[in-house]
């Protein structure tokens, strides 16, 4: 949503908080030859010739659906998605819907977004969540900011695990820029340090603890005795989680978190050149009133029928403005539709056998690699469909060689962490083949290290 000055004085005020005098600096680093109102654009095209051209880059592009191999995960992965799933989303009803305000005509819309809630509900182990943000790591920030409305600035420090997603940590210091708060934790020498390390930093001015489930290396561990230390010194819990593994392992309601976040897109939403997907949110029923975002709820009407509506839609922005708990306008409600056809679809037992496939084939991948002369895959703890491989060369100049074989390889853990130099997180799911493990292990096998 763009907010228009309704003032000069308002601009200018707005123009002096950024640090400029004119609005022509916020364009300076546009080339001044590609500004408006002469853009210098080529000739136009006929239709036909732009399907032609467009169609020729489009060519240009490899993906995983023929031409690639992927074993690249980081919190985007490669699923198989029924067909069921696209041909619902598509639907003129869901496709066009907008933000359901007036219930008498958006019951399809507020009963998807019901079961939704519903489904994430069970899938996490908590009592209730959200219609979904924007992705996990805006969900994450938000894990803050209803901590921070819990304790109202009583208490000051965020403690963050090293082994979050690195992206999701970055945004969550974006979010609480300016709120006066002390993030702290992830900075630690060693990023796979054991589970209960972050509890030496949780104090008696920490509003917040959040470990990831698995964590960003893949590796599995039972919080409830983290969980039950934190919570003896009055911080809340927030849990950063794959949706797939919570539907072969213990949930993090079972642990006793607070909050369960993470990102939707393993819940049949394609990797999308990393975007766009939906961050699922669910929390404990105490905690509903500090929740951003929408919730739909079941009631009956003036017949004694079934019935849904929005609920708690005075913490909307449309309606306390800036005491609003929320600033999400319209979410990600169509992708949030397709995880729920997803998770329907599948059921209960499809998505513990879709887990159980991720789990087996990345601990066949592992236990080859491990084979390899010179790389030493997976860990001692338990792992599930991602693992750290250690190579014997640079990570980067290892996937070069993989993607000459047409390997898309793990992602370079060095990029973030610079004491995992050579580390490659290798990603495996339902979609890897035995034939396709073994044509890594080979092309790896192949390579003469000097």
């Amino acid at each position: 949503m763009t907010y228009i000055p309704h003032s000069p004085q308002e601009r200018d005020a707005m123009l002096n908080t950024i640090g400029v005098e004119r609005l022509d600096e916020l364009f300076e680093a546009v080339p001044a030859a590609h500004r408006f109102p002469k853009l210098n654009l080529p000739p136009a095209l006929t239709e036909m010739e732009a399907l032609a051209e467009l169609s020729e880059i489009a060519g240009s592009n490899e993906n995983v659906r023929g031409d690639l191999i992927s074993f690249l995960g980081a919190g985007m992965y490669h699923h198989y998605i029924p067909s069921v799933v696209d041909h619902m989303i598509r639907r003129g009803e869901f496709y066009t819907s907008y933000t359901p305000y007036q219930p008498e005509i958006s019951q399809g819309t507020l009963q998807a977004i019901f079961e939704y809630q519903s489904l994430i509900a069970a899938l996490t182990g908590m009592e209730v969540s959200n219609a979904s943000h924007y992705d996990g790591a805006t969900a994450t920030a938000e894990a803050v900011n209803l901590a921070h409305a819990q304790f109202r600035g009583g208490r000051k420090r965020v403690v963050l695990s090293p082994a979050i997603h690195p992206h999701y940590r970055e945004v969550v210091r974006t979010y609480t820029q300016g709120m006066d708060l002390e993030t702290v934790g992830d900075d630690a020498p060693d990023p796979k340090s054991a589970p209960e390390t972050p509890l030496d930093l949780v104090d008696e001015t920490t509003m917040l603890l959040i470990v990831q489930y698995p964590d960003f290396f893949g590796r599995i561990y039972d919080y409830t005795k983290v969980i039950e230390a934190a919570h003896a010194r009055g911080a809340l819990v927030g849990v950063v989680a794959n949706p797939t593994a919570l539907a072969l392992f213990k949930t993090p309601g079972e642990m006793g978190a607070d909050i369960v976040v993470g990102d939707g897109q393993p819940l049949g939403i394609p990797m999308w050149y990393g975007g766009p997907s939906l961050g699922f949110f669910a929390t404990k029923k105490s905690y509903v009133h500090k929740m951003a975002g929408r919730l739909v709820g079941e009631t009956v009407d003036s017949r004694g029928q079934r019935a849904y509506v929005l609920t708690l839609t005075a913490r909307e922005q449309h309606i306390k403005r800036e005491r609003a708990t929320s600033n999400i306008c319209t979410n990600q409600g169509l992708l949030a539709l397709a995880s729920a056809v997803y998770m329907s679809a599948l059921g209960k037992n499809g998505m513990k056998q879709v887990a159980e496939l991720c789990y087996h084939k990345a601990h066949y991948a592992s236990d080859q690699l491990n084979k390899v002369k010179g790389y030493q895959a997976a860990s001692r703890e338990p792992f599930f469909h991602e693992f750290v491989l250690t190579c014997p060369d640079p990570a980067s100049q290892v996937n070069a060689h993989l993607l000459e074989h047409g390997i898309l390889g793990g992602y370079d853990l060095g990029q973030d962490y610079p004491v995992l130099k050579n580390q490659l997180l290798v990603a495996v799911t339902e979609m890897n083949s035995k034939a396709e493990i073994d044509a890594l292990v080979e092309v790896l096998s192949e390579v003469k290290h000097g």
